[in-house]
C-alpha cells in the first residue's frame, strides 16, 4: 500500500505528569488531529498500561490503520510491549513507530514548556512520516545448533557449564591451562568448592573438557557459531549455537619496592593466604613468630594516574577473610590500611567480626600514601591516618600484606580472535550493565565472571547463571529470531566497489563472485556505519530507507 492510501493512528502519553507537567499534551493532541492521514488521536494517561494497550487495539481494528505512532518514552523501555501490542492488533510490529516526547522534549525543557510542546509537535509529525513510508517486515529466523561453548574453567565457566548441562544442553569447555580452577586454585579456602565443581563436572556426559586449548577464531554468525580451537595435538572445529566468555582475570602483581614489595615479610595477599594455609596455632616466617600483620588495601588499584582506575570490587572482602583466618590461626593484631572499605552485603559481617576480634583500622589518602621500612626489629609501616586528623602513625609488624586487585588476563589475542571489542579498563565490553546484562554486541555471545570486569565470587556465580540461562533461552524454540532491521543492497545500483566492506564491524558484508554486494543477515546488526559510506547510495537499512529518511529530514526542517 502506498503512503497516500495509508491511514495513521497517533496515541499520546501524559507519563502520569512525566510528559504533561511540561508538554501541553492536549494542544498537540488537536494540532496533530488536523494533519491529513492521521484516522485516530488520543492521549492516555500511560499508553503503556494493558487499558491503553486495549484502547488502542480496538482502534487499530476499527479503523484499519496501516500504521501507529506511539508519543510517550523511550523505545528503549516499552518497544517490545508496543510491538506485540500491534502484532495483537494484527498490524506488524514493524509498522508502529516510537517518539519519544519525555527524554527529548519534558525532560530536557522543564523551564520551556512553550519550546518542549512545539518540539513535540515536530517530532511526532516526522514520526508520521516514518509510519506512512513503514513496510511490514519479519524477524529473520536462524536454525539454532543446540550446543555451547564456554571459554575458561574458572568459577564462571564451571558454574555456567554445569546451569547448562542440567538443561540437557551438550557444552564444551575450553581451557588454556592444564587443570580447571582458574583464580580458585590460588585461594585455599575454596578447595571444598572446587574440588566439587571438579568432581560434577568429570562426572558430567553432557560436558566435554578441553584443557591446554586455545581459541584460534570466530566464525559465523548467532545460532551457527564455529569456534576453531587448538590443543597440543591438533585443531578442531566447534560448531556452536552460542558460547560464553569466562576467561577471568589475574592478580595485579606489584612493582619491585612498591608499598616495600620485595622485602622479606612483604606479600601479595595472594601469597599470604598459600603461607597462612600451612600455618599451625603459632604461625612463623622465616623462623619467627608472626604476631602482627598489616594489611595495606588498593594496591595498584583506583589509581588517578596509573593504567588501572577501577575497583576491583573482591579485594576488600577478601582481604577481611583473610584477616578473619589470621584471628583463627592466633594472629589477632592486625591493621588495616585502607582508602574506602567496600564490604557490602554479607561482607560487613566479617568486617564486624573483625574489629570486635580488636584489628585497627586506619585510613590514608591516595596522595600520602603509606610507606613500608624495614628496621631491625623486622618491618615498620608508617602512614598517616586520615580519621585522627592525619597523625602521624610507626607501626612495627611482622608481615606486610599488600591487597591487591585483578587487572584482565592479556585479553588481546582472545579479543581479536573472537573479534570482541574490550573496555577502557582491558576487559570484555558488556553492551550495558542494566539493560543487557552480560550480552555483547553479537546475539548468542554471552560474557560471565570475571571476563568483564573485577567481582565477588558471588557476583561471578550470578553472572555465569545469567549467562547459561541466556544462553539456554536460544534453544527452546530451536530457531533463533533476529531483528530485521539490517542493510539491504539496491541492486541496480551498487557498482562492487568494496568500500562498505571495510568499515562494517560485523563482517555481514561480502563480495560476490559476480554481482552485487551480498549481506549475512545473521550478521548484521543494522547500525548503519556503510550506509554513508557507499557513494551510489546502494545501501540502506530497513525500516530505515532513503526515501524514508528524506521525508523524515524535510519534515523536521519545515
Amino acid at each position: 500500500m502506498s503512503s497516500e492510501e495509508k491511514k495513521i493512528g497517533v496515541f499520546i502519553c501524559r507519563c502520569g505528569g512525566n510528559i504533561s507537567d511540561y508538554v501541553r499534551v492536549e494542544e498537540v493532541a488537536e494540532t496533530i488531529r488536523k494533519k491529513p492521514k492521521v484516522a485516530v488521536t488520543q492521549v492516555h494517561t500511560f499508553t503503556c498500561s494493558e487499558a491503553a494497550q486495549k484502547e488502542i487495539i480496538e482502534e487499530i481494528q476499527k479503523n484499519k490503520l496501516q500504521g501507529i505512532v506511539i508519543a510517550s518514552c523511550s523505545p528503549k523501555l516499552h518497544l517490545g510491549t508496543f510491538r506485540e501490542m500491534a502484532r495483537r492488533a494484527g498490524l506488524n510490529p514493524y509498522q508502529y513507530i516510537q517518539v519519544n516526547i519525555r527524554e527529548q522534549c519534558s525532560w530536557v525543557h522543564p523551564h520551556d514548556p512553550d519550546g518542549a510542546t512545539a518540539k513535540a509537535i515536530r517530532l511526532i509529525e516526522a514520526g508520521i512520516e516514518r509510519a506512512l513510508n513503514a513496510r511490514p517486515l519479519n524477524p529473520i529466523m536462524v536454525d539454532v545448533i543446540p550446543e555451547v561453548a564456554i571459554i575458561g574453567s574458572g568459577l564462571a565457566g564451571l558454574t555456567a557449564a554445569l546451569s547448562l548441562s542440567e538443561l540437557n544442553i551438550k557444552v564444551h569447555i575450553i581451557e588454556k591451562n592444564k587443570s580447571i580452577g582458574g583464580y580458585l586454585k590460588k585461594l585455599p579456602f575454596m578447595e571444598d568448592l572446587l574440588n566439587g565443581l571438579s568432581k560434577k563436572i568429570s562426572e558430567n556426559s553432557n560436558i566435554k573438557l578441553y584443557l591446554e586449548t586455545e581459541v584460534l577464531s570466530r566464525e559465523g554468525g548467532p545460532g551457527q557459531y564455529q569456534l576453531r580451537i587448538k590443543n597440543k595435538n591438533e585443531e578442531i572445529l566447534l560448531k556452536v549455537g552460542a558460547f560464553i566468555v569466562a576467561s577471568g582475570l589475574k592478580p595485579y602483581q606489584p612493582k619491585e619496592g612498591e608499598y616495600g614489595y620485595g622485602l622479606p615479610g612483604v606479600l601479595t595477599l595472594e601469597e599470604y593466604f598459600l603461607w597462612l594455609k600451612n600455618q599451625g596455632a603459632k604461625p612463623h616466617y622465616s623462623g619467627q613468630q608472626v604476631e602482627r600483620v598489616a594489611f595495606i588495601y588498593c594496591v595498584g588499584m583506583r589509581s588517578s594516574q596509573g593504567p588501572h582506575r577501577y575497583c576491583s570490587r573482591f579485594c576488600c572482602p577478601a582481604a577481611l577473610k583473610a584477616g578473619e583466618l589470621s584471628v583463627e590461626k592466633g594472629i589477632t593484631m592486625q591493621y588495616h590500611l585502607f582508602r574506602d572499605i567496600r564490604a557490602y552485603g554479607s561482607y560487613e559481617d566479617i568486617y564486624r567480626r573483625l574489629r570486635e576480634a580488636g584489628a585497627f583500622f586506619i585510613r590514608f589518602s591516595e596522595k600520602e600514601p603509606p610507606n613500608v621500612q624495614k628496621d631491625e626489629k623486622g618491618l615498620l609501616v608508617v602512614v598517616n591516618d586520615v580519621l585522627t586528623g592525619k597523625e602521624k602513625l610507626e607501626i612495627p609488624v611482622d608481615l606486610v600484606v599488600l591487597v591487591t586487585g585483578g587487572v584482565p588476563e592479556p585479553a588481546g589475542p582472545l579479543a581479536e580472535a573472537l573479534k570482541l571489542p574490550l573496555s577502557a579498563d582491558g576487559f570484555f565490553a558488556e553492551v550495558h550493565p542494566k539493560l543487557k546484562p552480560v550480552e555483547t554486541l553479537f546475539s548468542g555471545i554471552y560474557l560471565a565472571g570475571c571476563a568483564f570486569g573485577p567481582r565477588t565470587l558471588d557476583e561471578t556465580a550470578t553472572t555465569a547463571m545469567a549467562a547459561a540461562a541466556k544462553g539456554a533461552s536460544l534453544f527452546l524454540k530451536g530457531k533463533l529470531e533476529l531483528e530485521p532491521r539490517v542493510v539491504e543492497v539496491l541492486p541496480e545500483r551498487c557498482d562492487r566497489c568494496g568500500k562498505c566492506l571495510k568499515v562494517c564491524p560485523f563482517g555481514a558484508l561480502k563480495l560476490s563472485d559476480e554481482g552485487p554486494v551480498i549481506v549475512e543477515e545473521a550478521l548484521c546488526k543494522g547500525e548503519g556505519a556503510c550506509v554513508p559510506i557507499c557513494p551510489q547510495k546502494a545501501l540502506q537499512i530497513k525500516g530505515f530507507e532513503h526515501k524514508t529518511m528524506e521525508a523524515l529530514i524535510r519534515r523536521l526542517a519545515s
